[in-house]
């Protein structure tokens, strides 16, 4: 008398199946929390620029990719130069100034100050920000030892970092009621 088990073939395939469903759980969980980084990124620009276009806030893009290992990446950045300065501030100002830093992230600041044109923007930076002019043989210039942080993408990553693990979890639950069903 021999044990006969019934659906065998059916549960084999089911977990064969398993990768699969946890691969797209990943994904899915990745654009999630990429796309949630990006919106309070964008929050916390558009809440510390006084003056603003909200140029700065709808460069903020994101990705998710797959790295030569197979790991499923998410990405969230500006292009925009002025990103960077805004998050770390520049100069002697934005070295002092209050800001966490990301691990491995060691930013190096000038430390004297420097000159640009009146000319090259459309905005009254005095007026604005009390930035001091100077006349250089007729030339009108700002002068500035640099501008404090403001930083807006890491504490919108540390943040949503806080609930990934459930986001993750959700996703994992939804994919793998698909694979057995």
């Amino acid at each position: 008398m021999g044990v006969q088990i019934s659906g065998l073939s059916n549960l084999k395939r089911k977990l064969d199946s398993l990768p699969k469903y946890m691969n797209t759980a990943v994904r899915n969980a990745t654009y999630e929390l990429t796309d949630s980084i990006q919106g309070e990124a964008q929050a916390n620009l558009q809440s510390s620029i006084k003056y603003s276009s909200g140029e700065l806030a709808g460069s903020v893009k994101t990705e998710v990719t797959t790295d030569n290992e197979g790991n499923i990446v998410g990405h969230v950045w500006s292009d925009k130069k002025q990103a960077i300065f805004r998050e770390f501030g520049t100069g002697k100002v934005g070295q002092h100034s209050n800001k966490e830093l990301p691990p491995g992230v060691s930013p190096i600041y000038t430390q004297t100050v420097w000159f640009f044109p009146v000319a090259s923007t459309s905005d009254n930076l005095t007026q604005l920000y009390g930035i001091p002019t100077i006349n250089i043989q007729g030339k009108e210039f700002y002068r500035t030892g640099g501008q404090p942080a403001h930083p807006w993408l890491y504490p919108a990553l540390k943040n949503v970092s806080e609930y990934s693990d459930e986001v993750y979890a959700k996703h994992f639950r939804n994919e793998l009621r698909k694979a057995i069903r």
